[in-house]
């Protein structure tokens, strides 16, 4: 079953572990609109979906290519199925190397913030 370009798009953001909130913010479009694109209840126009592949730090044909499928299940034998999960595979590790670099950048910010508040309020 082929993924449709909105399913793909909300498997990337997922993994990549940002809000519909952020995504919509950042392409200037209300969370609902958004939302819209991710149901296939709105169409995208190809600069929004070149936008969408900035936002997410993708090359454009790897959100077109995106499926699930490919990624997740190693029930495949044949090689050529292999060499497509393999790259999947890279994908895959891509998005999580940068979920981990997003959190451990949000843990920085919070750790910062927590200094403040202590300094502020005589913890420290």
């Amino acid at each position: 079953m082929q993924m449709l370009i909105g399913d793909k798009i909300k498997s990337i953001r997922e993994l990549k572990n940002y809000t519909q909130e952020y995504i919509a913010d950042q392409l200037g479009i209300t969370q609902a609109g958004y939302s819209k694109i991710e149901k296939g209840k709105t169409s995208l126009s190809l600069d929004k979906l070149e936008q969408l592949a900035l936002i997410l730090d993708l090359p454009l044909e790897n959100i077109i290519n995106f499926e699930s499928q490919k990624y997740f299940n190693h029930d495949s034998n044949s090689e050529k199925e292999q060499v497509k999960n393999d790259s999947g595979l890279e994908l895959v590790k891509r998005l999580y190397e940068d979920k981990i670099i997003l959190l451990e950048k949000l843990l920085g910010h919070t750790d910062r913030e927590l200094k403040i508040y202590k300094q502020k309020y005589g913890m420290l």
